[in-house]
């Protein structure tokens, strides 16, 4: 499958990851859903003994949950957000559906407005290592979205490890 070029977006990429509000709400709906999965999961044991929808719901949203997290920092990042929005739009996967409201301040507050930042401007702060970083991996979507799944699944193999929250049954 291709993709049509778009003009100052570098590499062609599927439309979900063309802009950062495009990726930031699909993961935050994806959230809200995951969550839903996990509710689910949790009266389907509560009313048949079934623990398996318990663990199957939490594994989604669990791995939902660390992508969105990722999603945030990177479209923080990008996006240049003060530490308030990043700690809003992190913290906002916690409470369930919380990821809709908060997508939609940031939208309306044109905070995830603009496109992804390939190319240094003439801003002081774009000299900095983690920014010439940032726009070297951006350019480089299939490369950046590897590592970001590798960090997601590192993580989730070690809470995994560690175990559910609330402990093993």
């Amino acid at each position: 499958m291709s993709y049509p070029q778009s003009v100052g977006l570098g590499p062609a990429r599927p439309a979900l990851f063309r802009t950062p509000l495009n990726l930031f709400r699909a993961l935050a709906v994806a959230e809200a859903i995951s969550w839903t999965l996990l509710i689910a999961g949790l009266i389907v044991r509560a009313s048949t003994e079934v623990s398996a929808a318990v663990t199957i719901g939490g594994g989604i949203h669990g791995f939902v949950f660390l992508s969105y997290g990722a999603a945030a920092v990177l479209v923080a990042k990008n996006q240049r957000w003060g530490a308030w929005p990043t700690i809003v739009a992190i913290a906002s996967a916690v409470v369930p559906y919380a990821t809709i409201p908060t997508e939609l301040w940031l939208h309306r507050s044109g905070r995830l407005d603009g496109p992804w930042r390939l190319a240094a401007s003439d801003d002081p702060r774009d000299g900095a290592w983690h920014d010439r970083l940032l726009r070297t991996l951006l350019r480089r979507p299939w490369l950046l979205a590897a590592l970001i799944a590798a960090a997601v699944v590192v993580v989730f193999v070690v809470l995994l490890v560690i175990g559910p929250p609330g402990g093993r049954d």
